[in-house]
């Protein structure tokens, strides 16, 4: 448990909310996020966070204007503090590219908020959309996905990715899949796959049409 003086007030930091691997020094000044009160005998006890899904929410509100004015929010976010964080964003404003809004010029606004949860973190932005597949194949990135197949009705998804892409849907550990599965609301199987035969027929049907053609061009010479 780390106790702060926070103005006035006192709190703690209990294990559970701590960034994995971050120690604290005497008299360093921190963010955190107030996730709640404890009504004590001696007073109430604030209870902060830093490994909070909230408390990143709170650092890109500083960061991100655009939050505030309404143009971009925050549809879910995903964490498992000092290690990965996902975050599905979404534009309000026509035109407003989401993810670059949130990363800033050169990576900057992402940058001051990694400054403070630390580098080894790791944040995914993506972008969120109403078609339920089409955001578990956002989820996933940087994994390519070739098909995702929905039961709404379990809130389970197959997932279909190439041999070379599996590992990396999953993510060292499960961690990929794992946030990702989080961040939807979906319970998702990664399944190893190849493209459907749709791009197949399409490279033959070139061929097959040349083939036609001399097919009847012959027909027609023998005619002669």
């Amino acid at each position: 448990v780390v106790r702060v003086e926070v103005g006035k007030a006192s709190g703690i930091i209990p294990q559970s909310e701590q960034i994995q691997g971050e120690f604290y020094s005497v008299g360093s000044r921190i963010k955190v996020f107030i996730k709640d009160i404890e009504r004590e005998n001696r007073g109430p006890q604030l209870i902060l966070s830093r490994g909070n899904e909230a408390f990143v929410e709170y650092l890109f509100r500083q960061e991100v204007p655009e939050l505030e004015t309404g143009a971009v929010e925050i549809k879910a976010i995903a964490r498992e503090a000092g290690r990965r964080t996902k975050l599905a964003v979404a534009s309000v404003v026509p035109g407003v590219d989401p993810v670059g809004t949130f990363v800033g010029g050169h990576g900057t606004r992402v940058q001051a908020v990694m400054n403070e949860v630390g580098d080894q973190e790791k944040i995914d932005i993506v972008t969120f959309d109403e078609d339920a597949a089409q955001f578990i194949k956002n989820a996933l990135s940087p994994a390519e996905v070739i098909r995702v197949e929905i039961d709404e009705k379990e809130k389970r998804a197959k997932v279909v990715v190439a041999e070379d892409q599996q590992s990396i849907a999953i993510g060292r550990g499960g961690q990929n899949v794992r946030l990702a599965s989080r961040l939807t609301g979906y319970e998702l199987d990664i399944e190893q796959g190849v493209a459907t035969s749709l791009t197949a027929s399409r490279q033959d049907k070139p061929r097959k049409n040349i083939e036609d053609s001399l097919l009847s061009a012959v027909e027609e010479a023998t005619e002669e």
